[in-house]
């Protein structure tokens, strides 16, 4: 592993579990605040989660691009191919594995800071076709403005708006809008009110792929040349090491 690599993988790792630490955290928060009432719980997780994710994406944005999701990286690697100038197939092997590692230590730590065992793997089965269909939604509209973002020149107000997306779609999805594989698989290791159980995280990671294909076709029709602006998803790294 290169040292720019080793770099940038440290910081996919380290705001993808800041990112998981948010969302289990805040929902560990809010349940213990308003016990008795789930759409309050909801919605004191959403806003923590937006919140916290505009300001991870203002933070390790220059380092990395601050993907902090698989999806992410891949359709940005899928679109690079061909422009030249997305992540090489080594970097996204890094970054998933970091995204991977950072999300699972993410729990772990939201755990430990709440008195929690450090990991109890959760018991909250989300499973069904609404479901893995609002996880294509989900993961596909995140992707699709990402991209769109880059495209037309507007990475400035990325941490906004991808957190401002996130945070309706808690409320406009059946799933409340995981759209991230990293994430899904780091919600296994807490039994909390943000948990996913074991079993039913394949069903939300391949829905989450499949959402990936989904933004990657509708990105080829609606912005063919999207491809020359990958080096820049989700907010350009520093110039210096564009296209390294």
């Amino acid at each position: 592993m290169t040292a720019d690599l080793a770099r940038r993988a440290s910081a996919e790792f380290a705001g993808t579990g800041l990112l998981v630490t948010a969302v289990v955290g805040s929902g560990i928060a809010a349940a213990r605040l308003t016990p008795h009432d789930v759409g309050l719980q909801l919605l004191e997780n959403a806003i923590a989660t937006a919140l916290a994710l505009g300001a991870l994406i203002l933070m390790f944005g220059p380092v990395s691009g601050a993907h902090f999701n698989p999806v992410v990286s891949a359709v940005d690697w899928w679109l690079g191919r061909r422009g030249g100038n997305g992540l090489t197939a080594t970097h996204l092997g890094g970054y998933v594995v970091a995204q991977v590692a950072g999300a699972a230590a993410g729990a772990v730590l939201a755990d430990v800071m709440f008195g929690l065992p450090a990991v109890a793997w959760s018991q909250t089965r989300r499973t069904g076709g609404h479901l893995w269909l609002a996880e294509v939604v989900a993961t596909a509209g995140l992707v699709v403005l990402i991209f769109a973002l880059s495209r037309s020149d507007r990475t400035s107000v990325a941490p906004a708006a991808v957190g401002a997306y996130i945070g309706a779609a808690y409320w406009f999805t059946s799933s409340t809008s995981f759209a991230n594989p990293a994430v899904t698989i780091g919600r296994v290791f807490s039994d909390t009110f943000a948990g996913i159980a074991p079993a039913s995280a394949p069903g939300f990671v391949v829905a989450q792929l499949v959402g990936g294909l989904v933004a990657a076709g509708a990105l080829a029709w609606w912005y063919p040349t999207a491809d020359r602006t990958a080096a820049d998803i989700v907010i350009p790294r520093a110039r210096q090491e564009v296209g390294t």
